[in-house]
């Protein structure tokens, strides 16, 4: 039986900026159907991989695969959400407008957007619990609806794989329950996604494998097995007092399993 390609491999991967590595050598592999975090301090290199992964920053040296090919090759099973601090919120259009762009790999540039887009669109958004808000301008939103907003435009792509930089940064508790459930949900039907997350109190709960990532992969694998307070210490350098927090939550979790 043929061996299933994996949604992303990563090999050798160094990104640098003006002759200065960002990220070196960073190399893993991502299970299917899993939910992955990406932790490390500021700086590690986090969203740099990503975007690597998405070829929107030139790589020095390495390998990246997504299902077995290129990114341009497999582009359209790919869903992202980037950072609400890297998009112009001031921009004049629509929440729905935002949403059918995902689309935009179906509907083909310079095609009109026919109904059934419209419809898709409108049911990405009441499945992440703003419908309502299909009309307003994005400039008149919240940021949990902002986030709300760029994560109906990855759904409604359908894709396979789906990319998210720092989707619970800045956003309100019920905004954020809210994606862990349409995370879980998508773990059913087989979906994988990768997540940068900076809230180690919940690495745990949410993530199944995690990849701790200081520049270099610190250790990477089953969240059970890799989340550790060594591991961490490793990856943050000893700041204690972050480290604690997570390792009593840590503890917690597993009084109650």
């Amino acid at each position: 039986m043929m061996q299933q390609a994996l949604p992303l491999s990563i090999r050798d991967l160094t990104v640098a900026w003006h002759r200065k590595p960002v990220i070196w050598d960073v190399g893993f592999d991502v299970q299917p159907g899993q939910l992955v975090g990406i932790v490390g301090p500021n700086g590690a290199g986090k969203s740099t991989v990503l975007k690597a992964v998405m070829d929107l920053v030139p790589k020095a040296s390495g390998r990246i695969e997504i299902f077995g090919q290129t990114y341009k090759q497999n582009r359209h099973r790919v869903g992202y959400v980037p950072q609400r601090e890297s998009v112009d919120w001031d921009f004049p259009i629509s929440v729905q407008d935002v949403v059918t762009m995902g689309l935009y790999g179906q509907i083909g540039w310079c095609m009109p957007v026919r109904r059934k887009h419209r419809d898709l669109a409108r049911q990405a958004l009441e499945r992440v619990g703003i419908g309502e808000l299909a009309g307003r301008q994005i400039s008149q939103l919240s940021g949990g609806q902002q986030q709300r907003t760029f994560l109906a435009r990855a759904l409604v792509q359908d894709a396979d794989l789906y990319l998210m930089d720092e989707p619970f940064s800045a956003v309100d508790a019920a905004t954020e329950k809210a994606i862990v459930e349409i995370l879980r949900d998508m773990r059913a039907v087989g979906k994988t996604a990768i997540v940068i997350h900076h809230d180690l109190h919940t690495v745990p709960e949410y993530f199944d494998s995690v990849v701790l990532l200081n520049m270099r992969v610190v250790a990477s694998g089953p969240t059970s097995t890799v989340f550790t307070r060594e591991n961490l210490e490793r990856t943050y350098g000893g700041r204690l007092t972050l480290l604690d927090e997570a390792t009593e939550a840590m503890r917690r979790r597993e009084r109650s399993l």
